[in-house]
Parts: structure tokens; sequence; C-alpha cells
């Protein structure tokens, strides 16, 4: 029987490869005579799947010797403390400048200003998260701590596409990005990033475990009530042991990168042919939104994500229904979920339909999800 389509935000679909190899593994673990789950995170079981599952990561984003890839709790919401309190004391008054884009870089700048002096360097939040701001219109600080956008908004449908050169607008501070939503999906310009950090439920593994990359020179900067779990120097040193690591993530995350890196599309395989995918669902849900007189995606179309997609139904009117209890938002839901297309209801913040297009998605799942909105289209 073939399996529902699932384009939830997060925890999101993973690819069925790997949900049958851990299942597979579940009781025992290469021959080991325990699972994943039920063995030591010192034992040499354990030790293997957490070297691999960094190596491979590193491989795959081509992440350079001199950053750490570390293995965290939390989430990205955690980390939205998490990050200043590593971060914020590089600079005597703790300045740190956001650019905020959507709901997550707009919680992520609200958690900081706990820890420290935050400055709003651009927003779009009047243009309703809608655009991002031409970074030459940023107001930078000289030298701030550092500078926090998250390259994919989850909720707003917003991504940077190309990340900021911050040295070429005259700021000296390292870039921090929010990558939750789009790690795994393109590469990343490490030569403009100081730390990567994200939540793996969306395109990495489950949800408890979060990716954190850094720069060797950001370490060793804590603020002293940083809890030393939490400290990415202390993280580095005891090779994301700091605690006990979140074992079964960490396992199933490997297991999607050795996937990951396995992929073929056309000439392009691991990362490049996954972005090659991701190109190929967005543009074909965004033409067949374009083409609609009923769907209507509000994002300026230089920024549009490809990761997730949100969009509204119009009314009568031709304007767009906002209000998730319209009865034509009810209806598009329900007849969705019956053809086995989920979780397709925008978030709570925003309302309308969003549908999220992480690696796990096939390429048939969006023509099914278009075929849907046109059936739907012809008979409102």
């Amino acid at each position: 029987m073939a399996r529902p389509y699932n384009f939830s935000a997060g925890p999101a679909a993973m690819p069925e490869a790997v949900l049958r190899q851990a299942a597979a593994e579940m009781l025992d673990w290469h021959g080991c005579g325990m699972g994943v789950m039920e063995m030591s995170h010192r034992g040499k079981h354990f030790g293997a799947i957490l070297q691999q599952a960094r190596d491979d990561l590193r491989t795959l984003l081509a992440v350079p010797e001199h950053f750490h890839i570390l293995f965290s709790q939390g989430g990205a919401l955690a980390h939205n403390a998490i990050v200043p309190l590593n971060l914020a004391g590089r600079h005597p008054a703790r300045a740190m400048d956001f650019v905020v884009t959507g709901g997550w870089s707009d919680k992520s700048a609200k958690e900081a200003r706990r820890y420290g002096d935050v400055h709003i360097a651009a927003s779009s939040a009047e243009q309703g998260y809608t655009t991002i701001p031409d970074p030459a219109t940023w107001r930078l600080r000289e030298r701030p701590a550092y500078v926090h956008l998250c390259s994919n908004e989850t909720i707003h449908g917003v991504e940077f596409h190309t990340l900021p050169d911050l040295a070429a607008l005259g700021c000296e501070a390292p870039l921090v990005i929010d990558f939750s939503s789009h790690v795994l999906s393109r590469p990343i310009d490490w030569s403009r990033v100081g730390l990567a950090f994200g939540g793996a439920q969306k395109n990495i593994g489950p949800a408890g475990l979060t990716i954190v990359i850094v720069r060797e020179d950001l370490l060793g900067h804590a603020l002293p009530h940083c809890p030393s779990v939490f400290d990415y120097r202390v993280l580095a040193e005891q090779d994301s042991m700091a605690n006990t690591p979140p074992t079964w993530g960490i396992y199933v995350a490997g297991l999607v990168f050795q996937w990951a890196l396995a992929q073929c599309e056309g000439d392009a395989q691991g990362l490049a042919a996954l972005e090659r995918r991701a190109q190929q669902r967005a543009q074909l849900l965004y033409d067949a939104i374009d083409r609609s007189a009923l769907y209507v995606n509000m994002v300026d179309p230089a920024h549009r994500s490809r990761m997730n997609v949100p969009f509204f139904l119009r009314g009568d009117d031709g304007e767009p229904l906002r209000d998730p209890n319209h009865p034509r938002n009810v209806a598009f839901l329900r007849g969705a979920e019956a053809r086995g297309l989920l979780q397709l209801k925008g978030h709570k913040s925003v309302g309308g339909v969003r549908a999220s297009l992480y690696n796990a998605m096939p390429l048939d799942g969006v023509q099914a999800l278009v075929d849907y909105m046109r059936d739907f289209e012809r008979q409102a």
C-alpha cells in the first residue's frame, strides 16, 4: 500500500529507505545484540555511529576543517538563547545585530534581548514578511558580536538564496544563520558564515537533535552563566558528549546522511542531486499557483522558499482567505487529506495552506498536490 504524501513543516517526512533500515536495526544494530537506543553513548558501537555521522555531514556540506560539527539538544528555539550565551561576550556591550525576515528571526531577536543589546539592522515586518530587504540598505553596526539571520523562514516561506557578504557591507562580525529548514537542500558558502545551527526535524531526522557548525575562533566566549552543557567550547572539546547526547537522533541523522550521499539526479550526486530536486519540486508548485485564478502566493518571487510554500485560496471577492475556518479552506484541506495529501494547513499565525517540500518529498508527491489543486479549482 502506498504511503500518503506528508507535507508537514516538521517533524517532517523522512526517506522511506531510512525508516525501513532503522526499523530493521531496532533490536540489533549490526549484530552487536543491542539496539542503538540501548547502547552506551561512550561505547565503541555508538562511537562509530557518531564519527560516521559527523564525517558524512562534513562531506555533504563541504564543511572546512576549522569548523566544529556539534550534536546538541534543545532544537533551534533553544539555540536562540544558546547562541547569544556563547557569542554575545565577544563584544564588551554584548551588541548583536539581527535581520528579521519572518517569524523565526523575530523570535531569535526577542530571545537574544535577554542576554544583551539587540539592534534590528533590517526588517521586512512592514511588508508582512513577504520579501528580504536589500543588504545594501541594512543598518549594520561595524563590529557587533555577530549578525543573525534565518536563511529560510519556515512559516512565511522566504529564503536567502545567496548569503550576504558582511565584509563587503562594512561589517566585521561573523554571520550566524538558522538553517533549520533548508539544510541539506543546497550548498553553504562557509567563507561567509561563522556559525550555522538548526533543528533536525525537517531535513535531517527526529525532533530533539540540533546540529551546530561553528568556526574554531568563535569558541571560548561563553558568558559566565552559560550552562556548561551548552557551551560550544565544552561540546567541541568533549566530542558532543558533555552530557548524554540524543543518541537515537544522531543515529537516524547518520542514516539520512548516507542516504543523501547516495542520491543521484542525472549527472548530479549527493547534495547537488538534492538541490536539483528541490528546484524541480518548488518550480512545479509555484508554476501551478501562478497559473491559477484561485491560489496566490504572497512572497516576492525573488525570495520564495524552495522548502516551504505558503499560499492562500481566494474568496469570491478575489481576496486571500486567511481565516482557517472559512468553508472553502476547510473543504480544501479535507479534500486533500482524502487524497492522501497530509498536513497542509498553514501555520496558525498566518493561516491559509503550506506545503513543505523537504528532501524526502518525491516529485510525484508535488504532482499529486498540483493535480488535486486543479481539480478543486474546477469545482470551486
